[in-house]
């Protein structure tokens, strides 16, 4: 600048300055204040704001707080901004009582918390502490002579819809009229993604029709709430033409309204409408990101295609993308699922060289396909060196093997395996003495078995169960019918039910053979439940 005639001045090192904490270059930032000072300038106010937004955007807590601390001892007194925005990143990461300490701080200093205060201190309470704190915070709000704006009503609502109270938070909406406040966008979006959720589609319909009643156009997030209800229900031909509808109406189209459908379309084993409906989101430019691609790979692998996901993958580095952990673990369950565990290595290994990094879930995915496979001594021999190299494993691995050893009649080995994992402080659940009481019932060691069956009713429900279908929602529904099937095929019908009970109240989609297989089951059992109970 000075080349210029002009000299920077605070609004120019502050421009910077906030461009540069933005981008997260906070080690730039020391070297333009130090260039700031050189030049004669003092940083004023705003200044030390743009850097106590900067390190709490960053969630630099302690250096936002001694920022402050730096600027009350350069005699410049912080205002409500400032407070506010150390208020929102302590909030973030759930130091709720630390923000309110601030908060006090506040007051002891003249500085009365205002509206933006509390709407921040009460959607934290709500989000780690529960509803006391947050309706506490309320009342205190209401006392200080702070309004109840439309952010503080949403936020009760939205906590409310969070929790499945539908009704209640219909009633939110109520009193926020009666007390002359209007519901805006985020109030109706909330309401019908509730109703959604609630499988409450027609009251959904009748809050779009009253949000345009008011003069608020429904946007792309309320096309996309109900959209995905529609799926998750299976109503297909209906999902699509409301795209159809929405489009005729102004709607932009984006890349999840195209994703939700194309899922929903593998997912009742139409892949060809899914895969038209793909060219179709490119033909009208929506560049697909990498969370659309793993739709598409998730899909691919759900019709058993996983060198078509393959191929897909490679069109995603072609573009430039980066494929994350959720995408490499995608195709590599597609592999062991199909029984091509080699094919899986051969993926694994190439990714890993591309900078993949294998997480907990890629080696229980591997682990399985080799034991689904037969390969146990393989799958030992992998685990072992896991084990040797401190990599992390949990119970599902442990579950794993020692289901695979049990299914070979290899107790012993199970039982070490146990009594290992239990070393590790990792507690055997519903699913590791399941495997171990089948066994032994199979080899007939009834009384073994039997204390085992007593462990296992100990455990009842009050034990969470270690299934790797809640690792990674991207293959959960694979993961499910996987199981569910085992388990039929095993005969254990019982249990396959109650995985099945799970899956719906998940809304995780099963596909068709494993319907079948259930259905096929509970008539070999009723058959044979009434062969037994025909009198002699």
């Amino acid at each position: 600048m000075p080349e210029f005639g002009c000299s920077p001045d605070n609004v120019t090192y502050n421009t910077i300055l906030d461009a540069l904490c933005k981008k997260g270059q906070l080690n730039k930032v020391r070297d333009v204040l130090t260039e700031m000072k050189n030049a004669g300038l003092v940083p004023n106010r705003n200044t030390y704001n743009i850097l106590v937004h900067g390190y709490c955007r960053l969630k630099w807590l302690k250096e936002a707080a001694e920022v402050i601390d730096l600027m009350t001892k350069d005699g410049m007194l912080p205002d409500v901004w400032t407070y506010n925005t150390l208020v929102r990143g302590l909030c973030d990461e759930g130091k709720i009582d630390e923000a309110i300490r601030v908060r006090d701080e506040m007051v002891s200093l003249k500085l009365m918390p205002d509206v933006v205060t509390y709407n921040t201190l009460i959607d934290g309470s709500f989000k780690w502490c529960g509803s006391v704190e947050g309706f506490r915070l309320i009342e205190e709000m209401k006392s200080r002579g702070v309004e109840m704006n439309v952010v503080t009503h949403n936020i009760v609502v939205k906590w409310l819809c969070k929790q499945g109270k539908i009704d209640e938070a219909s009633d939110a909406v109520v009193r926020m009229v009666e007390n002359g406040v209007y519901p805006d966008h985020f109030t109706y979006n909330t309401m019908i993604s509730g109703y959604c959720k609630a499988g409450k589609l027609g009251e959904a319909f009748k809050m779009m029709d009253e949000m345009a009643r008011k003069g608020l156009k429904p946007d792309v997030f309320t096309l996309n709430s109900v959209l995905h209800t529609l799926c998750m229900e299976k109503k297909l031909e209906e999902a699509y033409e409301l795209t159809v509808q929405a489009g005729k109406r102004g709607y932009i189209l984006d890349e999840v309204t195209y994703g939700t459908l194309i899922m929903g379309y593998f997912k009742a084993e139409q892949g060809d409408k899914a895969l038209k409906l793909w060219e179709e989101m490119k033909g009208r430019g929506i560049i697909p990101s990498v969370v659309t691609y793993n739709t598409l790979i998730r899909g691919l692998c759900l019709s058993r295609k996983p060198d078509e996901a393959v191929d897909k993958l490679n069109e995603l580095l072609e573009k430039g993308l980066v494929p994350d952990e959720a995408t490499c673990n995608i195709v590599i369950h597609g592999y062991c699922w199909e029984g091509m565990v080699e094919k899986a290595f051969e993926f694994h290994n190439k990714m890993v060289g591309k900078t993949f990094k294998p997480d907990l879930f890629t080696r229980n995915i591997l682990l399985r396909g080799l034991c689904r496979e037969g390969m146990l001594e393989k799958a030992f021999k992998l685990f072992n060196t896991w084990v040797s190299k401190e990599v992390p494993i949990d119970v599902v691995t442990y579950n794993t093997l020692i289901s695979a050893f049990c299914k070979e009649g290899r107790l012993e080995e199970a039982f070490d395996l146990m009594t290992e994992m239990e070393g590790k402080k990792l507690e055997p659940d519903w699913y590791t003495y399941n495997a171990i009481v089948n066994a032994l019932t199979h080899a007939g060691r009834t009384e073994e078995a039997e204390k085992f069956m007593s462990k296992l009713s100990q455990i009842g429900q009050d034990v969470k169960t270690h299934d790797t279908s809640q690792e990674l929602d991207a293959s959960g529904d694979i993961m499910y019918s996987e199981q569910i099937s085992d388990l039929c095929t095993q005969g254990k019908y019982k249990e396959a039910m109650k995985l099945y009970q799970e899956s719906e109240q998940k809304g995780v989609g099963l596909n068709k053979y494993t319907y079948i297989k259930l259905m096929d089951g509970f008539l070999k059992r009723r058959k044979s439940t009434s062969k037994v109970a025909q009198p002699n």
